[in-house]
């Protein structure tokens, strides 16, 4: 269905609605990030994003943000404009009535209640539609949203940083800073750009981090702390420091649902192994409406998302340096089951990210 556009004003214009969907960022989800411009004579005349989760979609801020008449204006956005009742109207009726002239859509919505059914519906109203303009973009930006409409889970993202001989520390009982300032703000970047970050029980006493976002400007993601019998003391920084919400996972064995003034105790149900069952911890977070998670270690949550196979992109910060007399090895490899997307030097640093290939069935 995706007809692709190379002309540079179009995927100006469709950058210009990636960059305002950006703004959404921690503030829709389970919903997508969504931006839209409107066009008329070559100008630019309104612009909006989905802003928050159960308020306008893009498509009615851009219009209610128009500087000059948007009737017959031409409508750029990042993906299909919906065609159902959820918690607003349906934005193709909402583009029928104030008479688009046409529309550039980005990606098809995999909501399969949407899918393509918002570009029909256009189209038969007589709008023209043209999809496929910067569409991988579109679809990066929202991954998570897409695993969570294909599969009910959220996109996983395994951070790591090791050194040169592949370790995460010392041991686990200590606390090793390895990677530079270049590594720390890169990573600070990458949590401005998730829904939530998830540690162990261990990394959360000996780090005792803040989990925020502090060395690049963004939005503090939710922290999930992973801790079967909730042991852990409650004068760490992420009970008391009040910089984002925190969530704890806590056995569904021992404990019920509750909430504090700092954080909530969810239970999960506990694996085979006595520990809580990195499925149904995905599933959790699903059903907290949340899209994407970084998992910041430690080695052992790490170890037991990657055996189960759950981990959908790699973050690989590796020293320059060796670690002596080192036992905390780094379970995550890059092997022939990742595609590597990128390799970069961050400062003595070096940077692998990688995705994991998706399986294709052969033709008999």
């Amino acid at each position: 269905m995706d007809t692709f556009y190379t002309f540079d004003i179009h995927e100006a214009f469709m950058s210009r609605a990636l960059e305002l969907a950006r703004q959404g960022q921690g503030k829709v989800s389970p919903n997508p990030m969504v931006g839209c411009i409107l066009v008329k004579d070559g100008e630019i005349i309104g612009e909006g994003y989905h802003e928050a989760y159960g308020g306008p979609h893009a498509e009615v801020m851009a219009y209610k943000n128009a500087i000059k008449e948007p009737v017959d204006a031409t409508v750029y956005v990042t993906m299909e404009p919906c065609s159902i009742f959820s918690k607003t109207p349906p934005c193709t009726k909402f583009l029928i009535e104030n008479s688009a002239a046409e529309v550039y859509v980005a990606m098809l919505d995999p909501n399969p209640e949407v899918n393509g059914n918002g570009v029909a519906e256009l189209i038969h109203a007589g709008i023209p539609v043209k999809t496929g303009i910067l569409k991988e973009e579109a679809e990066f930006l929202n991954r998570g949203f897409t695993k969570i409409m294909k599969h009910g889970r959220p996109w996983v993202i395994a951070k790591a940083a090791q050194s040169a001989n592949g370790f995460l520390g010392i041991d686990s009982d200590s606390q090793t800073w390895i990677t530079g300032e270049e590594s720390k703000e890169h990573s600070h970047n990458l949590r401005a750009h998730v829904d939530a970050i998830m540690v162990g029980r261990q990394t959360a006493l000996i780090d005792n981090p803040k989990l925020t976002v502090r060395e690049v400007a963004g939005y503090n993601p939710q922290r999930i702390v992973v801790d079967t019998n909730r042991k852990l003391p409650l004068t760490l920084n992420i009970f008391r420091d009040h910089q984002a919400d925190t969530k704890v996972l806590c056995s569904d064995a021992r404990f019920e649902r509750s909430r504090t003034s700092f954080c909530d105790f969810i239970p999960v149900k506990e694996a085979d192994s006595g520990q809580l069952d990195p499925a149904a911890i995905l599933d959790t977070l699903a059903n907290e409406g949340i899209t994407s998670v970084i998992l910041e270690g430690g080695a052992e949550i790490l170890q037991s998302f990657n055996d189960t196979g759950l981990i959908d992109e790699i973050y690989l910060y590796t020293a320059s340096h060796d670690l002596e007399d080192a036992i905390l090895e780094n379970p995550l490899k890059i092997s022939e089951d990742w595609d590597v997307k990128e390799t970069k030097k961050l400062g003595d640093d070096t940077l692998i990210i990688a995705e994991r290939k998706v399986e294709c069935l052969q033709e008999s």
